[in-house]
């Protein structure tokens, strides 16, 4: 795989949240790293689809991410609703996670008790040592 092949990827996957967030999707991010499966993070990934699978959402996404860079924090979600910032949840367990699920994702109302950071994460920069 080659770099033009990951900036591909990473336009495709920009190009499809844009696309979510213009039709009115709530995106749940599970963050799934390593250090988040060793975490927990299926256990929140599994109880959050089971219950989106009971109410039948329709109007709500769940997926499965990488690492977010603060292994200390695992398990972690990040709560996308179209039109507000962005906000990530940290220190999870599945009932916590669904408490997120009924206030946040349809309830509109952030769980502050759990929540880490709003709003998205500036793109990060290598340093080169020039």
């Amino acid at each position: 795989m080659t770099g033009q092949d990951l900036i591909k990827i990473k336009k495709q996957y920009v190009d499809r949240v844009k696309s979510e967030a213009k039709s009115g999707f709530v995106t749940v991010d599970v963050h799934m790293g390593t250090c988040g499966i060793a975490a927990g993070s299926q256990k929140i990934f599994d109880a959050i689809e089971k219950e989106m699978e009971k109410l039948e959402a329709k109007n709500i996404k769940i997926r499965s991410t990488g690492c977010a860079g603060f292994c200390s924090m695992e398990p972690m979600i990040t709560v996308h609703v179209p039109g507000k910032p962005s906000v990530k949840y940290g220190k999870l367990d599945a009932k916590k996670a669904l408490e997120i699920f009924y206030s946040h994702v349809l309830g509109g109302h952030v769980k502050a008790d759990y929540a880490m950071s709003q709003g998205l994460e500036k793109p990060q920069h290598r340093l080169t040592g020039k």
